[in-house]
């Protein structure tokens, strides 16, 4: 008897394997992925915290000049598409564009269909970060990300060997440290507790050597 593991569909679409993923998995991955992230970042948003990366830069814009978190965090993106498409090839850019697209469509709209009159940073921070970070995983394990730094830490993954994780962690902190210019004390330890656990719960769920479908 074949294994079910190893066996495809005869649909194109839904053909999968242990070593590559369908289209239509792929695209379940993308939009969960976008919906997770698009919700953590609703929180965090909530809680008027902030996190590392390009998301953390369009925070930081939303938050000293107004501009739409979702706007800033897609035009911000733009530029490492090119690394993307060198580096990690033409699948993991698209897929990454499109998640990239549909986060910051879905984080203007979440506010108007979830409304969070309060909530305490510290649970923010927690619940915020580890959906950004459940989301990311998802998006890491299909061979794309949230764009930005994750591409840069997905390249050094990939070719060094560094941990996703730790490096997009340390990335972080430089976004972060730039939060003490728009930021009270409260808000600054909330955002770090939230920017380290977002990045521990890639550290430790994304290991190549352990999960290798494509």
């Amino acid at each position: 008897m074949a294994d079910p593991v190893q066996s495809k569909s005869p649909v194109g679409i839904w053909a999968s394997s242990a070593e590559k993923h369908s289209l239509i998995e792929d695209v379940q991955a993308v939009v969960a992925g976008s919906m997770l992230a698009a919700l953590g970042v609703t929180m965090l948003s909530a809680a008027h915290l902030l996190i590392g990366g390009t998301a953390g830069l369009g925070f930081l814009l939303r938050y000293s000049m107004g501009v739409s978190f979702g706007t800033a965090f897609f035009i911000l993106n733009l530029p490492f598409y090119w690394l993307a498409y060198k580096r990690l090839g033409l699948a993991f850019t698209v897929k990454t564009f499109a998640a990239v697209g549909t986060t910051s469509l879905l984080t203007g709209l979440l506010p108007q269909l979830i409304v969070i009159d309060r909530i305490d940073p510290i649970a923010a921070a927690m619940f915020g970060g580890l959906l950004i970070g459940c989301g990311m995983l998802i998006l890491f394990r299909h061979r794309a990300s949230l764009g930005g730094f994750g591409i840069l830490a997905l390249y050094l993954q990939d070719r060094f060997g560094w941990r996703a994780g730790f490096v997009q962690l340390g990335l972080d902190c430089v976004v972060l440290a730039l939060s003490f210019f728009v930021a009270s004390p409260l808000v600054i330890v909330s955002s770090i507790l939230a920017a380290v656990t977002l990045n521990l719960t890639l550290a430790i769920n994304h290991r190549t050597d352990r999960y290798i479908v494509r």
